[in-house]
């Protein structure tokens, strides 16, 4: 195996290497870093950190201690895995704590790099396995708290520390009989033997993340996060698993599975155009407010960095109000102000981003190492009762138009609005064509069933569904029912699958990444894979349990994959269909 002892001949270890060639291994072997421990001033591991590693087929990248957050990004961003190993005790105050007696020694410097390297991991949606010290810093960094000694909070607990050889099993935890990764993993397993070699512990949850497994006296031994590929345990697998112990293995293939899956999405990323279609961040422009900048905002340069997420579509909202003139004038003003506000942003930040106005545009600024901003205008009240400021908002960048929004205006019934127009009004027949005559796309969310038909009807180039969901999966007026969708396929269009949870799940504090994916999954079966896409409504209220901002879009990528689809597949759901759309509206202009 990898790890055997090698006889101390360079000539026998130099053909070893020689005859190993990295292009005939197409599988690379996923890079997991391992987080090192901290004695004597030195960065130090234990070696079965490494060989359980390495017998599971994952490459160890062993972490130093360090707290210099740009040398650790640095080496973070090389990583497909993180496995936070075990160690000494965590400093309470991490959790807003005092000290207890029965605390064992601590080392402030070692707590802040784990907490450094796991929310560098974490932001980059990098695959964490925790063990021991891992599992409850894991537990602290989602808002969990920690027994700081068993014993003196819980007399009656068994002995956790116990002094057997590291492979020796010590007692035994029950698996939850619930839906779960370890539950998966271990399927049809009931309990595990485990070592025990601690004596802090997890004691109230992390926030969204559920029990996997639990020792006799009630100690949680493992968690996970339902939707984020996140877990932990509590005992110590590594060294059971590097000494034959087939049973703690999998734990570490799971892990390098899941690290693997994350190299192909990073792959996937790296190499195609990643578009959401739908974004509402303009609502949040301010004096204040940096784009430059991580903030309150879903969507940033350093979100989308992180991400991976190559182009996104900026919205500019405005409710919908009365359809008087002054009312309208004000609308259009409203409008034209966070549309200039959209295009001085490629003034603030050259080397970063462009303002886009082609699918071609997006391409050079990705080959350039930039992120492509598009505008768009969420509610046609922007337009008043003026068809000529279509050629004003063509003018200024804008590739789609969003009808309406919540409520009827001059153009269009809504899907909350009171049909006061039975679909398209005259003046809205007139705004398509004009669309049309542009190359800006049509987009019908938020518009009512008997608008969607009026559009098909009128609308002589493919239109879009910008951030909508599936009515069949969520029973919601503004997703799209099958026969909408069937009808919006045949006629070439594109439906991009919205992240707001209420169109996401019947039971909106509940909606997932998992729901999600479902609805993703759904579309592509009855419309097809050229009509799918999506459009997150982030910074508009768009978020789930599992996917909450851009830098997590990437989360997407990695359950299609899961889910079997290809590349090809998937670069069409990440933009592809949206900007096949594209391209055919825009033609128009260049004839």
């Amino acid at each position: 195996m990898a790890t055997d002892l090698l006889p101390p001949i360079l000539r026998a270890l130099y053909r070893q290497t020689n005859e190993y060639v990295p292009a005939d291994d197409p599988d690379r072997p996923p890079r997991i870093g391992i987080s090192a421990n901290r004695k004597d001033a030195q960065s130090c591991l234990s070696d079965m950190y490494v060989r359980s590693v390495t017998l599971a087929g994952g490459a160890p990248v062993i972490v130093p201690v360090t707290t210099d957050v740009r040398a650790l990004t640095a080496v973070v961003e090389t990583l497909d895995g993180l496995l936070l190993s075990g160690g000494g005790d965590i400093d309470p105050q991490f959790s807003g704590k005092e000290y207890i007696p029965g605390l064992e020694d601590v080392d402030a410097f070692r707590d802040s790099y784990d907490f450094i390297l796991l929310r560098l991991a974490y932001e980059r949606q990098i695959p964490i396995f925790g063990i021991c010290r891992g599992h409850q810093l894991m537990n602290v960094a989602f808002n969990g708290t920690l027994y700081q000694d068993i014993h003196t909070a819980c007399p009656n607990a068994l002995q956790h520390t116990m002094s057997e050889q590291d492979e020796t099993a010590t007692h035994a935890v029950t698996i939850a009989n619930i839906p779960s990764k370890l539950n998966a993993l271990f399927s049809g397993k009931k309990t595990l033997q485990v070592n025990s070699l601690h004596h802090q512990a997890v004691k109230s949850l992390a926030t969204e993340w559920i029990i996997t497994a639990s020792a006799p006296d009630g100690i949680i031994e493992a968690i996970e996060h339902p939707e984020y590929p996140h877990f932990s345990v509590q005992w110590h697998p590594e060294r059971m698993a590097a000494n034959g112990n087939e049973e703690m293995l999998p734990l570490f293939r799971f892990h390098v599975r899941q690290a693997q899956t994350f190299a192909t999405a990073r792959k996937y990323h790296d190499s195609i155009l990643t578009v959401d279609s739908h974004t509402d961040t303009p609502m949040l422009f301010s004096e204040t407010f940096d784009f430059g900048k991580k903030s309150e905002s879903k969507v940033s340069l350093p979100l989308m960095e992180e991400g991976r997420t190559d182009v996104a579509f900026l919205a500019a909202y405005i409710p919908q109000g009365e359809c008087d003139e002054s009312s309208s004038k004000a609308a259009t003003a409203y409008i034209t102000d966070r549309l200039e506000q959209i295009l001085r942003l490629e003034t603030a930040y050259p080397q970063r981003m462009g303002i886009a106005r082609t699918p071609d545009d997006c391409l050079r600024l990705k080959h350039e190492g930039k992120k492509a901003i598009i505008p768009a205008i969420e509610n046609g009240y922007a337009i008043g009762k003026n068809p000529a400021l279509v050629k004003t908002f063509k003018d200024m960048g804008v590739a789609y138009i969003t009808l309406c929004h919540n409520g009827d205006n001059d153009i269009c019934d809504s899907a909350a609005g009171n049909e006061r127009w039975g679909g398209l009004s005259a003046f809205g027949k007139e705004v398509v064509a004009e669309m049309n005559r542009l190359g800006i796309m049509v987009d019908i969310s938020h518009a009512a069933e008997s608008t969607f038909y009026d559009t098909l009807k009128y609308s002589a180039l493919p239109i879009i569904a910008s951030h909508s969901s599936v009515r069949t999966l969520a029973d919601h007026r503004r997703n799209l029912t099958d026969e909408q969708m069937k009808a919006l396929a045949a006629a070439g269009g594109v439906m991009q699958i919205c992240l707001y949870k209420e169109f996401i799940n019947n039971i909106p504090d509940e909606a997932s990444l998992s729901d999600a994916i479902r609805h993703i999954l759904y579309a592509i079966d009855l419309m097809g894979i050229d009509h799918v896409g999506i459009g997150s409504d982030f910074d508009g209220d768009g978020e789930l349990i599992g996917c909450r901002a851009t830098n997590e879009l990437m989360q997407i990528t990695m359950r299609l994959i899961e889910a079997g689809l290809d590349r090809a597949s998937i670069e069409k759901i990440w933009g592809g269909n949206l900007f096949r759309v594209m391209r055919k509206v825009q033609a128009v202009t260049l004839k």
